[in-house]
Formats: structure tokens, C-alpha cells, sequence
């Protein structure tokens, strides 16, 4: 089945598309829109979600409220990646996306910023895992062995990749499940206990107003709804790309929110603020409360599984984006393979390579420090690509409603730049500058 161009897409029309189900010969080797919405979900709900009250207590319980305005913004991007979905169904990932609509560097830019992102990301994640780690192996919190045991997790969730992206992504869907199994525990701990006293007395600690609180409690949200794009970063592996970008992003986005914001409130309605700001477990310590200190172990094990389930999903979106980056010429011809849409052993190989790079070279003598570096990185170059992203979906229309959903991502990423990372945006900025000018290579190479 062949589609038109975008321009007389209706953004109305589209949303009815997404409820019906399209009969369409299924390519094989591809992966449906329910997997794909649970390796959106999976990206997004990273080991970072066991961290994150704990992270926002200075904030308090009005960090409900950026929840909500960050869930917006989920939405809205989820939006925008539906629609590049319908409007390009043969496109190749996010590089491809923004090369049809904005030209040749930016597709190149959006390719090699994209993957980098997901690498440092990956470490980042790995990191995460360490530290759950480190419970069961204390020897684990110094640097040397913590290195190793972040490579180790690199190589594994590797090797999940290089025996197939079906296989990848049915190991992120799986460890979804059970890396989820504290946190459904932690929400059922904390309506068996909720106290609305305790939930309104954290609201805002210290007093202070929320135009203060809520800004502050974004700079950490925002990381949380990273992986929005990843239905759209893996269109080339989804059967249907015209209608199941947009349902995998949406059910992703859907997925993830609902679990961040009832986790939240059930933990700020059972720990006040001021013992919640000290935890290093939050959900370990509410269910504890409720249940028994006997889970601490089972949620330290299941973050584990979730990590490892996490970076085996980045690690699919990084070696599917270089794959497309290296057959349009953008990088070395090792990523990509002969036969186009087909990925060669030696693009998990290299990348892998890279992140054990990364893994030294972002080494701090703490591993929340090193977390810390990664994850501004990663933040800063995301949110720049969802702005690229929203400014295709504005070229590849002329419909005022999808032009308007276009601003508004653009908006959004721009308000979370300066939210979430400020202080990594001049890095990001030397990164564009390096591939701006790696670019003239690039271009004399193709004879451009």
C-alpha cells in the first residue's frame, strides 16, 4: 500500500486511524505497535524512575504539577513523531525524518547527534545499574570495579542486539515487566497508607511558592521522558509506520506517565518529605513501611533487570541510527551493511567499542557524579533533535493543525533545554561544531 505525502494528511483523520487496524501483509522480521510501545515505555521508564522521588523531595509534593506539564509536553512530541510517521512511512529513522524535511546536513547532524545521545545514555544507564548492584556487592562502589561492572552490562545487553533487534526489543519488553514489579508494590503500599495529611504537608517545603518549586522539580522530570522518539528512531523495524509510530508513541508516552505520577503520590502520601530527601531506595523504604523491610532486596534486583532491559532497547536505537547514518554516506561504511536495512555484526561491535570509551572517559570518583555528566549530556542533545524533529513535521505540512503542533513542540524542547541542562548546553554546542565541520569531509567523500 502506498501513501501520499503529509500536506492533505488532517491531523483529525490521523487520530481516527490510529483506533482501526490496518490490514497490511506484516514484513518479516519486524516488530508490531503493542512491542513498540513497550520499548517507548521501557526507554523512558529507565532506572532512573527508582531515584526520582527521592531526587524531587526538596521539591515536595508539588512536583505533581511539573508531572503534569511535562506529561503534556510527552504527548505533544509523541504527536509529532506520529505524525513524521504518517506523513514519511518509508523513512528511516530520525536522520531520515529530518533530511527529507530540512535538507541533507541536518539529517546528517540529527543522525550522528542521536547516536551519540544514546550512547552516553547507555553508560548512563549502565552506571545506574552498578549502583543497584553495589547492593549485593559493596566492592562494586570503587571506581576500578565499578568499571568493570559497567562494561560487563554494555557487553551483555551487546550481545541481546547483535542476535537480532526482535530479540532486543522482546528483552526490553520483558524486563519492563519485571522491573516494574517494585514500583506496582510501592503504588499498592501507598494506597494501602496514604495520608493526605503527609502528601500536603510535603506540597512545598520551605514555603516557598510554586512558580519556584515547579520550574525546579522540571529540571529533573524532563530526563524521566527521554525515549519519546524511539518508535519513531526504530520506523524502519515497525510493520506499519504510517499508523504504528504514532500508536507505539502515544501508548508508550500513556504508559510511562501513568506510572511516574502514581508512583509519586504514593510515595509523597506515605514518606514526608524531609526522611524522603535521605532515602537512597524510596520505594524500597515504602513498601518496607508497609510491607516489611524484607523487599529492599527485591527492588534493588529488579532495577538491575530493568537496566539491563533499558540499555538493550538505546542499544537497538543507537545501532539502528548509525545503520542509517552510514548508508546514506554519513558514517563509516562498518556501521551499515551491504544490503540496505540489514545490520552487519561489526555495528554492534563498534558501538559497543565506543561506549566502553565512554565508560573511562566519564569516569568520576562517585558513580552519581558520573550519572550526573552523562545524563546532562544525553539530556541537552535529545531535546535539540525533538526540536529539529517538530520543525520537519512544520516543512513536510502545510495543515494548520499539525503546523501548530509543530510550534509547540518546538516550544517545549527549546523551554527544556534551558530547563533540564543548561549548564551542558556549550558542550552540546562544540559537539554541532565538530560535525559541522567533519561535514565538508563528509560532503568531499560524496562528491556533493
Amino acid at each position: 500500500m502506498t501513501r501520499e505525502r503529509g500536506d492533505g494528511c488532517d491531523i483529525s483523520v490521523y487520530a481516527a486511524e490510529m483506533t482501526q487496524t490496518e490490514i497490511l501483509p506484516d514484513p518479516p522480521h519486524r516488530i508490531g505497535w503493542a512491542l513498540a510501545a513497550l520499548v517507548v515505555a521501557g526507554n523512558m521508564i529507565g532506572s532512573g524512575v527508582y531515584l526520582l522521588p527521592a531526587t524531587l523531595a526538596p521539591t515536595g509534593s508539588s512536583s505533581i504539577i511539573g508531572w503534569l506539564i511535562c506529561g503534556l509536553g510527552a504527548v505533544t512530541l509523541a504527536l509529532v513523531f506520529g505524525g513524521l510517521g504518517r506523513m514519511q512511512p518509508d523513512a528511516d529513522g530520525l536522520s531520515d525524518f529530518t533530511r527529507r524535511g530540512m535538507g541533507r546536513f541536518i539529517g546528517y547532524q540529527t543522525g550522528l547527534a542521536y547516536w551519540a545521545a544514546c550512547l552516553a545514555g547507555n553508560v548512563a544507564l549502565a552506571v545506574a545499574g552498578t549502583g543497584y548492584l553495589a547492593f549485593f556487592i559493596p566492592a562494586l562502589k570503587e571506581p576500578l570495579w565499578a568499571a568493570v561492572s559497567n562494561l560487563a552490562l554494555i557487553w551483555l545487553t551487546t550481545a541481546a542486539y547483535a542476535s537480532g533487534a526482535k530479540t532486543a526489543a522482546r528483552f526490553g519488553a520483558i524486563t519492563l515487566g519485571l522491573g516494574l514489579i517494585p514500583i506496582v508494590l510501592a503504588i499498592i503500599a501507598g494506597a494501602m497508607a496514604f495520608s493526605g495529611d503527609t502528601f500536603m504537608g510535603s506540597w512545598s517545603p520551605g514555603d516557598q511558592p510554586l512558580l519556584k518549586t515547579v520550574p525546579a522539580s522540571l529540571a529533573i522530570i524532563f530526563w524521566a521522558f527521554l525515549g519519546v522518539e524511539s518508535a519513531a528512531a526504530l520506523s524502519s523495524l515497525v510493520k506499519n509506520p504510517s499508523v504504528d509510530v504514532g500508536r507505539a508513541s502515544l501508548g508508550g508516552v500513556a504508559l510511562a506517565f501513568v506510572v511516574y505520577v502514581a508512583a509519586s503520590i504514593a510515595v509523597f502520601g506515605v514518606i514526608p518529605a524531609d526522611v524522603l530527601v535521605h532515602s537512597t531506595s524510596p520505594y524500597a523504604d515504602l513498601v518496607a513501611r508497609v510491607m516489611g523491610s524484607s523487599v529492599a532486596g527485591l527492588v534493588a534486583a529488579c532495577a538491575v533487570i530493568k537496566v539491563l532491559g533499558t540499555i538493550a532497547g538505546w542499544t537497538m536505537l543507537a545501532g539502528e541510527t548509525s545503520r542509517g547514518a552510514a548508508e546514506a554516506g554519513w558514517m563509516p561504511r562498518w556501521f551499515g551493511g551491504a544490503q540496505k536495512g540489514k545490520t552487519p555484526l561489526s555495528n554492534p561491535i563498534l558501538n559497543c567499542v565506543v561506549m566502553s570509551v565512554l565508560v573511562i572517559a566519564s569516569a568520576q570518583p562517585t558513580l552519581g557524579q558520573q550519572f550526573g555528566v552523562l545524563i546532562g549530556v544525553t539530556s541537552v542533545l535529545t531535546l535539540c533533535l525533538y526540536a529539529l524533529c517538530s520543525m520537519t513535521l512544520w516543512k513536510l505540512t502545510t495543515k494548520t493543525a499539525w503546523r501548530v503542533l509543530a510550534v509547540i513542540g518546538v516550544v517545549f524542547s527549546a523551554f527544556a533545554v534551558a530547563a533540564a541542562a543548561g549548564g551542558y548546553i556549550l558542550p552540546s554546542v562544540g559537539f554541532f561544531a565538530l560535525t559541522s565541520l567533519a561535514w565538508v569531509w563528509v560532503r568531499k567523500g560524496q562528491k556533493v
